[in-house]
């Protein structure tokens, strides 16, 4: 059985201030197919496309040329419903925090579900929800978002975007000036909140041990184009590619191909941490073992 598409991306183009001095190519023939339930990392250099794609997503940018289908039906028909699809397609921006402006976070997080036509108590109720799935604690509800720090801001914003109930969940640099315990606190909640709804989560990041870490596949953008899309592993693998388009594998990767070089036979495709400790112990058991001539099972 084929996986169900939530969005089809077909040859699309975009051109910045086309016919003109100006002009730039943002996004070149880009194809791709996104599947429901899958968490994607969205990597490359600034100015790669990332932004770009991802506002065609939900509608907020139009293609020049090219087509997008949401759920088998082209955004781009005269008849198709584009506030639906922003209702069903979330968009979290970088900095998102920059765009809280009611007086409560209570009323900040209302603010999209009452803006789909649902009535005050059933805004209230997604609210309660949202917030309370992102782990903000129930004594802030009431006060203003600028009293918060920078990831519980963060929280409130996303909490904004799920009380309209999406079904893709795409988060621009959602870590963005955050401390790393922030950062990690963010990408956690995104993480969990992937595995628990089993919504589509596209998450933009130039972090790759971010990506390496939570996504299930990455897609490399370059020079507004699909540069590569595969599995952490199969993408990291091109580590030397990526150097030179300014990109970097996770550090793990580069400490594996090291360790190779230097006569230790660990996994060159390990992606985290937890998998190169993994290998690297396997290694050094298998190397005591064999120095001290001791037979242990399973190394045969």
């Amino acid at each position: 059985m084929r996986e169900s598409m939530s969005i089809i991306l077909d040859k699309v183009n975009h051109i910045y201030s086309p016919d003109t001095a100006y002009q730039i190519q943002a996004l070149r023939d880009v194809s791709l197919e996104i599947l429901d339930g899958q968490f994607i990392g969205i990597i490359g250099h600034t100015g790669s496309g990332k932004s770009t794609l991802i506002q065609h997503l939900n509608g907020l940018m139009r293609a020049t040329s090219g087509h997008i289908y949401f759920h088998g039906k082209d955004i781009y028909d005269e008849d198709f419903d584009l506030r639906e699809l922003r209702n069903r397609v979330g968009l979290v921006f970088q900095y998102p925090e920059h765009q809280l402006f009611e007086t409560t976070i209570f009323d900040d997080v209302c603010f999209g579900p009452k803006n789909q036509g649902l009535s005050k108590d059933e805004a209230g109720l997604r609210a309660f929800e949202a917030l309370r799935s992102v782990g903000l604690p129930e004594e802030l509800y009431y006060q203003s978002p600028f009293d918060l720090s920078g990831g519980q801001k963060r929280r409130v914003a996303i909490a904004g975007v799920l009380a309209m109930k999406p079904e893709v969940l795409i988060l621009d640099e959602p870590t963005a000036g955050l401390d790393p315990a922030g950062r990690d606190e963010i990408l956690d909640l995104v993480a969990r909140m992937h595995r628990e709804r089993g919504m589509t989560v596209l998450l933009v990041s130039h972090s790759m041990e971010d990506v390496a870490k939570y996504v299930q596949r990455i897609i490399v953008m370059n020079q507004g184009q699909v540069m590569l899309d595969g599995t952490p592993k199969q993408v990291f693998a091109h580590y030397k590619e990526l150097e030179a388009v300014g990109l970097a594998a996770p550090q793990v990767t580069y400490l594996m191909h090291e360790l190779v070089e230097r006569g230790l036979s660990v996994d060159t495709e390990a992606t985290t941490v937890e998998e190169a400790r993994a290998s690297l112990m396997e290694a050094l058991t298998g190397l005591v073992a064999a120095r001290r001539d001791i037979h242990v099972p399973g190394k045969d």
